[in-house]
């Protein structure tokens, strides 16, 4: 403890020292707008969360509220991620590198945000579209690595289908992003809100209801097989129903060429929750740019498994 007590000390120290840069920092650089939005942010994160009980409750146990509240802390850093790659190169640049970087994380979470951001502010409208479109690359990528990492046959088994759809996203997302590019950068104003957290909880609601109807939906009408347990996963996040997929291929209770339907569903489904939030988060203008070129991808994905 005098460990402790003396690193504490020092930290103190270092900070109180420091008092005037990081006032001129807080003044000069953030706005309060910014200030605000960090603190929430803070208080949701070492606050909220370790409160909430980590365990399902509801009907049928369908709503655990500590994942729903890391979905509302992962929708407002994700637009946090925006905000900063925004002033750091602009808008042009910012929003589509960051909707690829955090299609990684949740492309759904990713969807909503830029959403809520071209919602909130419609000169980003474009920008923010992008980035929506280029986080469904992410989660072509992030697909093909799971398999290749939980069952390399099943990969096989879905190569085309899943080389189809990410050749699709690829060519409207980066398409789409050089449009952006080439528009002028604008003068507005880049320090504004960083995030709004009424939409991200918005978005937990949302999300909520999906996993509520489609909990009672396994329960009164049965889980019958893994097409089903895999569609209903999917409306979530696809990597879940893409693992258990693969598992009970390893397990020998499916066939690798068995697997293809199933993960393709799972997918389906997915795509089908962003264009909602499309929807709901950003409106009629940012669903039309997005929406396209999500039913491109499941399109091409679709044709893959129908050549196959």
């Amino acid at each position: 403890m005098p460990g402790l007590a003396a690193g504490i000390a020092v930290a103190i120290a270092i900070l109180l020292n420091a008092r005037t840069a990081l006032h001129r920092f807080a003044r000069s650089v953030l706005s309060e707008d910014e200030i605000r939005d960090a603190l929430i942010f803070a208080a949701a994160t070492l606050i909220v969360l370790p409160i909430l009980p980590n365990q399902p409750l509801g009907p049928f146990g369908a709503v655990n509220p500590h994942a729903v509240w890391i979905i509302v802390i992962l929708v407002m850093a994700i637009g946090a991620l925006g905000h900063i790659m925004v002033r750091l190169v602009g808008a042009r640049f910012g929003l589509p590198i960051s909707g690829f970087a955090s299609g990684f994380i949740s492309s759904i979470a990713t969807t909503g945000a830029m959403g809520a951001r071209a919602a909130a502010e419609p000169d980003l409208l474009q920008p923010a579209a992008a980035g929506a479109i280029l986080s469904t690359v992410a989660t072509i990528i992030q697909m093909v690595v799971v398999l290749a990492a939980t069952n390399t046959e099943v990969l096989r088994a879905v190569v085309v289908p899943l080389a189809f759809s990410g050749a699709a996203a690829d060519f409207y997302g980066i398409a789409f992003a050089f449009l952006v590019w080439r528009q002028n950068s604008g003068g507005m104003d880049e320090r504004g809100r960083a995030f709004n957290a009424w939409t991200a909880i918005g978005f937990a609601a949302v999300l909520t209801v999906i996993l509520l109807v489609s909990r009672a939906a396994e329960e009164w009408f049965g889980a019958s097989g893994v097409i089903v347990a895999a569609t209903l996963a999917g409306l979530v996040n696809v990597d879940p129903a893409v693992i258990s997929v693969a598992t009970l291929a390893s397990a020998g209770k499916m066939t690798p060429t068995e697997t293809a339907l199933p993960i393709l569903l799972a997918l389906s489904a997915n795509t089908i929750t962003k264009a909602i939030l499309c929807i709901y988060a950003g409106g009629y203008r940012f669903a039309l740019r997005v929406v396209p070129g999500l039913a491109l991808v499941l399109l091409a994905a679709w044709t893959g498994w129908w050549l196959t």
